[in-house]
């Protein structure tokens, strides 16, 4: 564990391929929105709208970023099964969690989704072949390809991480 509030648990290191590790990140996944309501269960308004650091993002915005990242994930995974090494297009996160719909709508509404869209995802990769791990897609932002693989490990400490933020965040304040 990390005392750096921004990464909680570390930043994100790459495996190497092995089927353990997949079963692990694909259970990630599967658990992920789970996990996430987990983290809220009883926080009121006030606890919502509290940053999980100095600057950082809201809880309740935490909570609709996921659900944004992991729509964004899924069509990535998508693309990236179907395409030849399509690029992936960037987002600009910081701007998404400005939106009405993060502000306006009620954190069960991308917790529902959560819900629906892991499903989808892990139905949809469970299966795939160790070839099918090593498709790219191209991430014109960074100019790099990106593995299948590398991507589930990176989605599956995606939701880690931002899980960690909110119970890191209940532990210091005693909630």
């Amino acid at each position: 564990m990390s005392d750096d509030l921004r990464y909680p648990m570390g930043k994100y290191l790459p495996q190497p391929f092995s089927h353990e590790q997949k079963e692990k990140w694909l259970l990630d996944l599967q658990f992920l929105p789970d996990s996430l309501e987990l983290s809220i269960h009883n926080l009121d308004a006030h606890q919502l709208q509290t940053p999980y650091r100095e600057g950082g993002w809201t809880v309740q915005q935490l909570v609709h970023h996921v659900a944004d990242s992991h729509m964004n994930a899924y069509i990535r995974f998508k693309l990236g099964l179907t395409e030849n090494n399509p690029p992936i297009k960037p987002y600009e996160e910081k701007e998404w969690v400005k939106l009405n719909d993060v502000e306006a709508l009620p954190i069960n509404v991308s917790l529902t989704l959560l819900h629906a869209l892991h499903q989808r995802w892990v139905a949809a990769i469970k299966d795939l072949s160790e070839d099918q791990w090593e498709r790219t897609v191209y991430h014109p932002e960074h100019k790099i390809n990106m593995s299948l693989w590398y991507l589930l490990g990176m989605y599956a400490w995606h939701g880690r991480h931002h899980v960690k933020h909110i119970t890191a965040l209940r532990e210091r304040k005693g909630w």
